[in-house]
């Protein structure tokens, strides 16, 4: 039996983006940083903060501030949809989603979607000592930490697909060319490979620069129907498809992959049919991707657990786009979590969203009908297909 379509897909679109700017000290607070990503995002789409019903954000062990809050300090006057999540990377995509939902099912008419954090001057994820489960197994060992997390999966991917530190190195050498042409970005310097060989390494195999850049900072979007999005300012980036999948093993532990059977492929590979299918497209349909890449290798692994290149073709892949051969698909156009900053993938989303609206400046895609855009880079993660209305 052929599943039936969510009603919210085709229905619902991102309209408005705001963003504060991405600082290695903001010196202020969270609250505050929210509230002016927010407040733009509002005013970006055309509308006004009293239109705006619903709330929604994330934050991983208390790092942020409550969508109660924000509303508050918004002098929003009444809000019917309110959600909290307590999630990391893997929310940007689902949030709105979940936003989606709500204005399909008649929650909520406007509603915005926000991650903020002082994620450079105040509580960094990338360093924190995390209780779990597993943690009397893999602290004693040093296994501690976000890279050392991923550099397994990394690893155990170039063991098996063949691939070399030339492809890993691809991923922000590639970037660091988009990051040039993008203001937001806080970092903007060409790399070459004797740069990348020369970066400290981090945990094998990732050097400093195959790590994401931690900042304080807070990104925005207002979700609304479709009918609403096109009174707006900007053409609608319609939610064409949606799909959010936690893979077996995963929540025990904040390293999951200790329950993974395969670190070779992350959650993108079984997403992938869902999110297709919800959208009724291919992979080859897609003129852009925005891929969560919180280290170097997350880009290669989800370029192929969605199926836009063949297994252990990804490093190639991003190499031949670097010299311009056969109009490679444009990937991370803004330079990625690696160079604009981590905002835990909420700012790749509003990338995503910019080059579908034709907002990109210097960096827009030509063509820039149809994107992806994913959160996450373990077990469980989201994506979205957005489609220029």
């Amino acid at each position: 039996m052929t599943k039936k379509r969510p009603a919210y897909l085709g229905n619902t679109a991102i309209v408005g983006v705001g963003y504060t700017e991405f600082l290695r000290q903001s010196g202020r607070s969270v609250l505050n940083l929210a509230s002016e990503a927010c407040s733009k995002a509002v005013f970006d789409a055309g509308m006004e903060l009293k239109d705006i019903d619903g709330v929604v954000s994330f934050s991983v062990l208390g790092d942020s501030v409550p969508s109660e809050s924000v509303a508050t300090a918004l002098g929003l006057p009444k809000q019917n949809y309110i959600l909290n999540l307590n999630t990391g990377g893997q929310a940007p995509a689902y949030t709105v989603m979940l936003a989606a939902m709500a204005i399909e099912a008649g929650l909520a008419e406007n509603v915005l979607v926000f991650r903020a954090l002082n994620g450079r001057s105040g509580k960094r994820i990338g360093g924190m000592h995390v209780a779990g489960e597993a943690a009397q197994f893999r602290d004693p060992i040093g296994y501690i930490g976000q890279a050392a997390y991923s550099a397994m999966w990394a690893r155990r991917y170039m063991i098996e697909t063949g691939a070399t530190i030339e492809d890993i190195a691809a991923v922000p050498i590639a970037q660091r060319k988009y990051a040039m042409l993008n203001d937001r970005a806080i970092i903007k310097k060409l790399l070459t490979f004797e740069d990348y060989l020369e970066s400290p390494m981090i945990a094998d195999p990732f050097r400093k620069v195959d790590c994401t850049s931690e900042v304080d900072g807070a990104c925005a979007m207002l979700v609304t129907s479709l009918k609403n999005a096109r009174q707006l300012n900007h053409t609608p980036a319609v939610i064409e498809g949606a799909a959010y999948v936690c893979g077996s093993g995963s929540g025990l532990d904040m390293n999951d992959s200790l329950l993974w059977g395969d670190l070779t492929r992350n959650y993108t590979s079984i997403l992938s049919k869902p999110l297709f299918e919800s959208a009724g497209l291919k992979p080859s349909d897609v003129d852009f991707a925005e891929l969560y890449d919180c280290f170097s290798s997350a880009v290669l692994i989800a370029l192929e657990g969605l199926g836009l290149v063949g297994r252990g073709e990804a490093g190639a892949f991003i190499r031949a786009g670097e010299t311009g051969i056969d109009g490679r698909l444009p990937v991370n156009t803004h330079g990625g979590l690696l160079c604009e900053g981590y905002v835990h993938g909420m700012n790749t989303l509003a990338e995503a969203v910019l080059q579908i609206q034709g907002r990109g400046g210097d960096r827009q895609v030509p063509k820039a009908n149809i994107g992806v855009v994913t959160s996450g880079n373990q077990v469980d993660g989201s994506a979205l297909l957005l489609r220029r209305d």
